[in-house]
């Protein structure tokens, strides 16, 4: 006899990972994962530049079978009761939903990747290379490193004595 647990997390896994990528309704909004509160709250940054940071609860079937961490992305719906607890997690997005929604034009400008950077023009060698900017190691002694002409010198007033 299965354990009523391990039922339920098999059918909410095998319900994400089934998923038929649908978009989001008006009301659903994706948001990225700040912080988690505890007591199942995450902290959540909108796409919108003009909204603050609010909470939002993971619903019964989630708990202690999914798992956000900060950085994931969410598709939330709002709730009426509350004051600080502004919406529920609906989806948690994979990588293959961020594709979807991509391709679909429905991905936030604010989350989308940075993948286009300026190249370097110099090349410049002490620009890559440079160890200025690295700490010190602490836990291995300095190179100590003596100038060759001084170790002839010495060597050669000890052979001459």
């Amino acid at each position: 006899m299965s354990h009523p647990n391990t039922t339920r997390r098999k059918h909410v896994l095998k319900e994400m990972m089934e998923d038929d990528y649908s978009l989001p309704t008006e009301q659903q909004q994706i948001v990225r994962v700040v912080s988690s509160r505890g007591n199942n709250l995450h902290e959540v940054e909108a796409a919108a530049l003009d909204l603050e940071n609010f909470l939002v609860s993971m619903p019964n079937k989630f708990r202690k079978n999914v798992w956000v961490k900060r950085g994931d992305f969410i598709l939330v719906e709002p709730i009426e009761e509350g004051d600080k607890v502004k919406a529920e997690i609906c989806k948690i997005l994979t990588p293959e939903h961020i594709k979807e929604y991509t391709k679909a034009g429905i991905w936030p400008e604010r989350f989308a990747k940075k993948t286009a950077r300026a190249p370097t023009t110099s090349n410049d060698a002490s620009d890559s290379d440079s160890d200025d900017s690295l700490t010190p190691n602490t836990n291995r002694p300095a190179n100590l490193q003596v100038d060759n002409d001084t170790e002839s010198d010495t060597e050669e007033s000890s052979s001459e004595d």
